[in-house]
């Protein structure tokens, strides 16, 4: 039995540890030498190793994992993980502002005059989410495709500004004086996921290149190539020595237990070092600023250059600022980000297919660069546009070399004069793909060459026309008129096998490619035909992979109505354009039959795609298409049934938490057959809240405004009533 004397050695000795790791990681204010440091950590480590028994999970033992893993398992996010829409200049955040705030007078009846904005610094890493229970850190996650990202949570371990534990006593925002501490109420109970950004300081990075060069290894391009390459090491001892850092920037989930709720939102509004403006409200966190206060207040580093803007002007001034400042900064970042800063408008807003309509990335201009043009060759994409891409010599953009930029199509080419052999500026926004921006025409020696315009498709010979919508610029292009192109058929089949459409498990473009040189596949209705037999004597296949593949195929077979209208790949109809055309027709049926204005009135349908979509269904190639698709099996699963169905029409729903009968992706899809909405928010406006094992924060605000809560027994029945 270990004395009790002992085990108060030990709390002493990780308390004070875990302090001077704050004040030194978090803080910036090391107090004692790192000899002083290791010095205690040894006296730690040799009591944990004669008494293993009281080694806990948040012990700073713990933050160095020694194993090597094999590979990172998968994990499920709790809770969806977003990007942000881009704005690259001060016209683009006008147009923001104006969309959210339509959008805000049709959800609540009027422009707010109380909104304001939290401008945050764009922190260029690598985005982790971070999932603690009852304050301990339980996993660390990459954002992967915003469903499933990587388990990373050994190396996340590594980093020190990531506590293990959440904090129960940390300093206010504008002062590391042991004075002026804040006591924090309880963590245990407590349920977060927080999310942030993994990054590398600039120090470190030239550290890190100096020893690669020495060992004849590829230099990293830049601080996120490295942080990113990093945090996927399998050592962690690797990530460890290269002392990455973790800035905490949101909390996109979070239950506080009823006990110490009043205690919290007594605190954030209490903390007479900050300059929030904000009165007690029956939400413990209703504000982007309180959302970055709790964040500091549990332990997290977080940035201390955001500010609140009530106008775009400020705005666009804070901008201005950072850019000034951006070089002193140890982290890169590449803009700034700006998100509605009162969590009522945010749930107003809402999210669309890809991001919130509540906050936007005002990115700094593009870095520009010059280069000599080697060559231009077209590509053909699933649309049959014909494309002009440049092949060029090497130029580094962003700290990444590239050879290759869009030239958009041929207009572009006109109205740049870009010739074979020119050397030009090319300018890379973003993670989009380079673009050609300016001819550099008094560099000429003569021996450059003009591009012409071709007449055929460049795949498969046929002819080519202009495809031109009035008064869209971004709509013209060249287009294939051959239906059967390769290079078409090869993308609309790549696309219609695709996650978010028929995810058809194990067809990627080169087995998709190969039962198309095959001829066993020419259409993405070909697909269900496929047999066993087929598939066995081609290169790549056995006998299991050969089954594998048919049971996907099979198991595609039954589709919703969105999904088998966004596999179809009709021009401009992505994921939500699906989801509103799906909820509005609730039949195939009468989407073919719907009338061209009519279609306009679909929510957020215009115009130009409801043309795209009256003519692709009225094209006798693609009804030949969709009839073949269902010959060959395929259901399509309606989103009214039956007449009762009609009782969830109108009725919004949100889910939290895992259910045990159903996945998240299931539960969603059997809400929009029986003619229910989904939204990632709870608002007054909300019907249910679903809620299944290890709820989030949505339980509890469900609870506060009163929205009738569901189990997962009470939902299951709901839909079979």
């Amino acid at each position: 039995m270990v004395e009790n004397n002992l085990q108060t050695k030990i709390q002493k000795l990780r308390s004070q540890i875990d302090d001077l790791r704050y004040r030194y990681h978090v803080l910036n204010d090391p107090e004692v030498t790192d000899a002083m440091y290791d010095e205690m950590m040894n006296e730690l480590r040799y009591i944990e190793e004669q008494h293993p028994e009281l080694i806990t999970a948040d012990s700073p033992t713990q933050r160095v994992a020694g194993k090597v893993l094999e590979k990172f398992e998968k994990i499920v996010h709790s809770v969806p993980q977003w990007s942000f829409n881009d704005a690259f200049s001060e016209e683009e955040m006008t147009d923001w502002q104006e969309r959210i705030m339509n959008y805000l007078d049709k959800q609540i009846g009027s422009r707010p005059k109380d909104l304001d904005y939290c401008c945050e610094l764009k922190i260029d890493g690598l985005h982790m989410v971070l999932t603690y229970e009852n304050g301990l850190l339980k996993t660390a996650a990459t954002r992967g495709d915003g469903k499933v990202g990587e388990d990373v949570t050994n190396n996340i371990k590594t980093i020190h500004s990531v506590p293990l534990r959440l904090s129960s006593m940390r300093h206010s925002r504008e002062s590391g004086n042991l004075g002026n501490q804040n006591k924090i109420p309880a963590y245990a109970g407590m349920t977060l996921v927080a999310e942030g950004e993994v990054w590398l300081g600039a120090k470190m990075l030239a550290k890190l290149n100096i020893e690669r060069k020495k060992n004849n290894e590829p230099e990293f391009a830049n601080p996120r190539n490295a942080a990113a390459g990093t945090i996927r090491q399998l050592d962690p001892s690797v990530v460890r020595e290269r002392k990455l850092s973790l800035t905490a920037y949101d909390i996109s989930s979070l239950v506080i237990p009823t006990e110490s709720r009043d205690e919290w939102r007594d605190l954030l509004v209490r903390d007479s070092s900050t300059t929030l403006r904000f009165g007690r409200n029956d939400s413990v966190i209703d504000s982007q600023e309180k959302e970055l206060l709790m964040l500091e207040k549990l332990g997290f580093l977080t940035d201390k250059h955001w500010e609140i803007c009530k106008t775009l002007g400020e705005i666009f001034a804070f901008y201005k600022s950072v850019e000034k400042m951006r070089e002193q900064f140890e982290f890169w970042i590449d803009g700034i980000v700006i998100k509605v800063n009162q969590k009522k408008y945010q749930d107003a807003l809402g999210f669309t297919g890809k991001a919130p309509r509540w906050a936007i990335a005002y990115k700094f201009p593009a870095e520009q660069g010059k280069t000599r043009i080697k060559d231009i060759y077209v590509q053909v994409g699933r649309t049959g546009a014909l494309t002009p891409v440049a092949l060029m010599e090497p130029v580094k953009l962003a700290g990444t070399t590239v050879t290759h930029a869009t030239l958009h199509n041929f207009d572009e080419i006109k109205r740049l004069g870009v010739k074979i052999g020119d050397y030009v500026i090319v300018e890379k926004a973003g993670d989009i793909i380079p673009k050609v921006i300016r001819v550099l025409d008094k560099l000429r020696d003569g021996s450059e060459k003009g591009v012409g315009e071709p007449r055929k498709c460049p795949i498969c010979g046929s002819e080519v026309k202009r495809y031109q919508i009035a008064g869209s610029e971004a709509g013209a292009a060249l287009m294939c008129t051959n239906k059967k192109c390769f290079a078409k058929q090869l993308e609309n089949i790549r696309h219609f096998v695709s996650k978010d459409a028929f995810d058809i498990d194990g067809l990627g473009e080169k087995i998709v490619e190969q039962l198309m040189n095959e001829g066993l596949v020419k259409n993405p209705a070909d697909l269900f035909t496929l047999t066993k037999g087929d598939l066995e004597p081609l290169e790549r296949f056995a006998e299991k992979s050969a089954d594998n593949l048919i049971e996907a195929i099979a198991k595609a077979k039954i589709q919703p109505l969105n999904r088998f209208i966004y596999g179809l790949g009709i021009r401009h109809v992505g994921e939500e354009t699906a989801i509103r055309l799906a909820k509005h027709y609730i039949k195939l049926e009468n989407i073919l039959s719907a009338s061209f204005e009519d279609l306009q009135n679909v929510n957020d349908i215009g115009p130009r795609v409801a043309e795209e979509i009256f003519k692709w269904f009225r094209d006798g190639e693609n009804k030949k298409l969709i009839n073949d698709l269902i010959n060959n099996g395929v259901k399509i699963k309606d989103l009214k049934l039956t007449t009762y169905n009609l009782k969830l029409t109108g009725q919004t729903f949100v889910l939290t938490g895992s259910l045990e009968s159903m996945s998240r992706d299931e539960a969603e899809e059997k809400i929009r057959e029986f003619g229910g909405s989904i939204s990632s928010s709870v608002s007054k406006k909300t019907s249910y809240v679903v809620v299944g094992a290890e709820p989030g924060s949505k339980y509890q605000k469900a609870q506060e405004l009163g929205v009738k809560i569901l189990n997962e027994k009470e939902f299951v029945k709901l839909l079979l009533v």
